[in-house]
């Protein structure tokens, strides 16, 4: 049935036809969504992490799915590298880790939990690629398995390119000559010792010769006035 609206001309307004026909477009989409929303699913993952050679990273994951669980769900988590259908680095349900990663790789997870995160140890610079986390798991319908499209990409950075920072130190003689400074404004305005004592000795005795110099001046007279005469 289609809606024709006149203007006083006489010409059918065409836009308003479809202004008038695009509430009722919209109601529809939305209702299209809203039923969709509940039948989603997928896994989440950061798009890009950056680390260290020789350190830890740990890639974070969560994942929805819109199925009614078997009694026995069986979850398991795997993880791949390097492309969408790369090699298998992980297997939760086998214990399975790849001979790159052996004894670096650490699952965080415990069924029936929809999020968790693996960590990577004493990275390497081969380790600089994509990782992607799948999901495993039964539904009353039937086993389900999906995982993420994009995965994380991890950025390795070498050790030998990280900056050092260093301290520092002067050389020998500037450090010589803050010592000698050091040390004669420590002493400025006070004698030193070793002078101080140089000059009282030699006060004492200059003070004992004017002291007995006299005296034998005296007693050389008297003895020469005494002497018998020739």
């Amino acid at each position: 049935m289609a809606l024709l609206v006149s203007l006083p001309g006489g010409i059918p307004d065409m836009a308003s036809v479809l202004l008038l026909l695009l509430p009722a477009a919209c109601l529809h989409t939305g209702n299209s969504a809203g039923s969709n929303r509940g039948n989603t699913f997928g896994v989440n993952q950061p798009a890009r992490l950056f680390s260290v050679q020789l350190s830890s990273i740990e890639i974070p994951f969560s994942f929805s799915f819109p199925w009614e669980l078997a009694k026995d769900p069986q979850m398991r988590i795997l993880w791949r590298w390097q492309h969408f259908h790369g090699d298998y680095i992980y297997n939760s349900s086998s214990g399975f880790i790849h001979e790159h990663f052996k004894d670096r790789l650490i699952l965080n997870w415990t069924q029936p939990q929809t999020s968790g995160v693996l960590r990577i140890l004493d990275l390497k610079e081969k380790d600089q690629t994509v990782y992607f986390c799948r999901v495993h798991l039964n539904t009353k319908h039937g086993i389900e398995q999906w995982q993420s499209t994009g995965g994380t990409r991890l950025n390795v950075t070498p050790r030998k390119h990280i900056p050092v920072v260093s301290t520092t130190m002067q050389s020998p003689s500037i450090v010589t000559s803050a010592v000698t400074m050091a040390g004669l404004e420590d002493t400025e305005g006070q004698r030193n010792p070793s002078l101080v004592s140089l000059g009282a000795t030699v006060g004492v005795v200059v003070a004992t010769a004017v002291l007995i110099t006299p005296v034998y001046v005296m007693l050389i007279f008297l003895w020469w006035k005494k002497r018998p005469a020739d």
